[in-house]
């Protein structure tokens, strides 16, 4: 073999540890990104929130009139004094670690939101009047038992016989009708309509507990006794033949029925409130919609002047060049974070432009947009677009959205345009809203009606998007004049 020298061009993309960075800090939701700032404000002594005040030492350096170095000047996110050309004379490994420390339990249990008392269950309510009913031990433990089987809709989820197998080996000579006796205590408990078996047996008990001169009870008792099937499928022929009411009459029995909690323990359940921090702010200002970033996600961040100054370029010692390190993290993670600001609120502005008509009208105006529109018009690729729109949230007249939102499919009209799904949707909810009690839409009615709209949408599309919106169908929509 002949040794031979040859020469290749090429074109190869490296993984910077500068764009590491920027990749991992575009991702971070807000919260996350807080957490991020915080560690490295604490992990790294170079960088330090830039207060208004001057501190001592830049005072001492005004008044002997010194110049300090470029680190002197405060360095926002949005600022452009940080350098292009970053030095690379360290591994990465020397500076991050690879992985990103997420928030410990004990860490989360220190923020105020965790700190609040748990919402009472409707388990321990019960409890607490089960201790208030004056049970014998026996049928203490009896009520603990059914107790514990009720569901947190307020359902008996275990039969009778099963609780009263469990608790024969605890107590002697236990009989089924004392298990039954102590439910039937149990479901005058408050709520009304607790430990229930079924939902006829539900609404049973909170018509019996209303006074006896209520008008229409005893027909209502009937009905949701022996006719709850027909009174479930609306059907009102056998209703009123069943029952020998006219219509108006049944009317009347079926006002008092919907005035009645089919789940009784919805009252009880855990709706703790989930905060959700807006990244940017879209305001209309003198007729043109602008965005901006939310100035508490983007606080002033600077490098500290006085240890910047302290590091001396010709000292190779270990003190020195842990400054050095730790100067360069800190301007890479200025850098990465005056980066994904300015992709953000790119993304955010052309999203806006996009969905003018939205912002301006509704739901109903959405038009469609996937991310690899936002792509081509800003000259991205769509990872970096789908990273920006994960977890990001806009603030809007209209309310706070998140920027996936404003994607998504797209229908074809009759005159060759397109229609996005969001608007599909807020068309079928319009049309339902302002529809028939007595003769709801069907599926395929409403599909009609969109074409003749101009919108080519089909029967099962329909469906679909009225299913997503928790929409029932026409037949569990139908209601008595």
């Amino acid at each position: 073999m002949k040794q031979s020298l040859q020469l290749r061009l090429g074109q190869q993309l490296t993984m910077t540890p500068q764009l590491q960075q920027a990749i991992r800090l575009l991702q971070l939701s807000s919260l996350e990104l807080k957490h991020e700032i915080q560690e490295a404000l604490e992990s790294n002594i170079m960088l330090e929130l830039a207060e208004e005040e001057r501190t001592p030492q830049e005072s001492h350096q005004e008044e002997t009139g010194s110049t300090a170095v470029a680190e002197d000047r405060p360095l926002s996110v949005n600022s452009d004094d940080i350098p292009n050309e970053l030095p690379l004379d360290t591994n990465w490994e020397d500076v991050f670690d690879t992985a990103y420390a997420s928030a410990t339990a004990e860490e989360s249990n220190n923020d105020y939101l965790y700190q609040r008392s748990a919402p009472e269950g409707l388990q321990e309510y019960l409890e607490w009047q089960a201790e208030l009913s004056h049970f014998s031990e026996r049928d203490q433990l009896i009520a603990t038992a059914i107790i514990d089987s009720i569901n947190e809709q307020g359902y008996l989820d275990t039969s009778i016989e099963e609780i009263h197998a469990n608790l024969a080996d605890q107590l002697e000579d236990l009989e089924l009708d004392e298990v039954v006796a102590v439910l039937h205590r149990i479901q005058q408990f408050d709520p009304p309509g607790v430990a229930a078996r079924s939902l006829g047996e539900c609404m049973g008990i909170q018509l019996r507990q209303l006074p006896e001169d209520i008008p229409w009870r005893k027909e209502a008792l009937q009905i949701v006794n022996h006719h709850l099937n027909d009174l479930a499928t609306q059907n009102i022929t056998a209703l009123k033949k069943k029952m020998a009411l006219e219509e108006q009459a049944l009317e009347h029995v079926m006002e008092l029925i919907r005035t009645l909690q089919p789940y009784p323990g919805e009252a009880f359940a855990d709706d703790n409130t989930e905060y959700v921090i807006p990244d940017v702010f879209v305001r209309k200002h003198q007729g043109k919609w602008t965005v901006s970033i939310n100035p508490e996600l983007a606080p002033r961040l600077r490098i500290n002047p006085y240890y910047s100054n302290m590091i001396k370029r010709s000292d190779k010692s270990e003190d020195n060049q842990s400054m050095r390190h730790h100067l360069q993290e800190a301007r890479w993670f200025l850098r990465s974070l005056q980066s994904r600001s300015e992709t953000l609120v790119r993304v955010a502005q052309c999203i806006v432009e996009k969905q003018q008509e939205f912002f301006e009208h509704g739901d109903i105006a959405m038009k469609p947009l996937i991310l690899r529109d936002v792509a081509e018009e800003l000259g991205l690729h769509e990872s970096t677009v789908s990273r920006v729109t994960t977890n990001k949230y806009m603030h809007t007249p209209r309310g706070i959205y998140e920027f996936k939102f404003f994607f998504s499919s797209h229908v074809s009209t009759q005159a060759g345009g397109e229609c996005s799904a969001t608007a599909i949707k807020a068309l079928i909810k319009e049309l339902i809203d302002h529809e028939n009690p007595a003769k709801p839409l069907s599926d395929l009615k409403i599909a009609n009606l969109l074409q003749e709209k101009g919108i080519n949408v089909a029967r099962r599309t329909v469906a679909k998007y009225r299913e997503a919106m928790n929409i029932p169908s026409s037949s569990r929509r139908k209601r008595l004049l």
